[in-house]
C-alpha cells in the first residue's frame, strides 16, 4: 500500500539541483513527480520515479544525502473536492498528514502524502476502500 519516495538533501546554492537532476538523467530515472521544500540553508528535494531503489543506490555513490522513504499514493478522480474528501476519511479517523503534494496521471489525480499514524492511515485506506497506487503503477 506504499511506494519509495526520495528524499534528496541539497544545498541552497547554484547548481546544486541541475546536478542531482543531471545524475538521475544519466541513470535513465524517470521522474514522475517531484517538490522542493527549502529552508534557509538547504533543501528537500522529494521524487516518485519509476526506478526508486535503482535512484537512491546512485545518488549514495555519488555521495548525495539521500533516503527512501514510504509514502501513501492515492488515485483520486480528476473533479473538485476529491482530495478534501479523501484527507477528511483519514483526519477524521485520527490520522495527521505530515506532508502531502499532488499530480495528475494518465487522467486521475494522485496524492502522495506521509501519515502519522502510518498504519492506522492504511487501515482508514483499506477499511474505506479508497483507492491506492503501488510502484507497478509509475512504471
Amino acid at each position: 500500500m506504499t511506494i519509495k519516495q526520495l528524499s534528496i538533501f541539497i544545498e541552497n546554492k547554484g547548481g546544486t539541483l541541475i546536478s542531482v537532476l543531471d545524475l538521475l538523467s544519466k541513470g535513465g530515472i524517470q521522474i514522475i513527480a517531484s517538490t522542493v521544500a527549502d529552508t534557509q540553508d538547504y533543501g528537500i528535494y522529494r521524487v516518485i520515479c519509476d526506478k526508486p531503489t535503482q535512484a537512491f543506490l546512485m545518488l549514495k555513490e555519488a555521495g548525495i544525502n539521500v533516503q527512501l522513504t514510504d509514502v501513501i499514493a492515492l488515485s483520486i478522480d480528476d473533479t473538485p473536492g476529491q482530495a478534501a474528501s479523501a484527507i477528511r476519511e483519514l483526519s477524521e479517523a485520527g490520522v495527521s498528514i505530515l506532508y502531502m503534494y499532488s499530480f495528475l496521471l494518465n487522467g486521475k489525480g494522485v496524492l502522495i502524502l506521509r501519515a502519522n499514524p502510518a498504519e492506522k492511515a492504511q487501515e482508514v485506506i483499506a477499511l474505506k476502500k479508497l483507492a491506492f497506487l503501488t510502484e507497478v503503477d509509475f512504471v
